[in-house]
């Protein structure tokens, strides 16, 4: 298997797969032929349970998360309003407990009603 890092979470926990690699820890896939970079077309995000995620969606914490710059800490089951997907090193920006923030998705599992 090729070195390869997961360019939306830098982890190197890589599954081969016949046509294209996948981050087994926040399941970005990109083509085997094609640098690393943005799927074309639908972008797949995946919480932490490997559920797909939509805007709309409510997640919430599977870890206690410090938040940089504060000494404010994002508990274990702290749920989110509806989430938005979002390009960038973050794919969740939402707002949990008053305070707007961007998540990745390997910190946060999806919601059932």
């Amino acid at each position: 298997m090729p070195d390869q890092v997961c360019e939306m979470c830098e982890m190197t926990d890589i599954l081969t797969h016949a046509d294209h690699y996948e981050c087994a820890t926040c399941g970005h896939e990109w083509p085997i032929d094609g640098p690393v970079g943005e799927p074309d077309g639908n972008r797949i995000v995946k919480d932490a349970y490997g559920n797909v995620l939509a805007d709309g969606d409510i997640v919430a914490m599977i870890k206690d998360i410090k938040l940089k710059g504060s000494s404010d800490v994002l508990k274990v089951g702290t749920k989110s309003k509806p989430i938005r997907l979002v390009d960038g090193d973050h794919e969740i920006s939402c707002k949990m407990d008053g305070i707007s923030i961007g998540l990745k998705a390997c910190f946060v599992k999806k919601v059932t009603a």
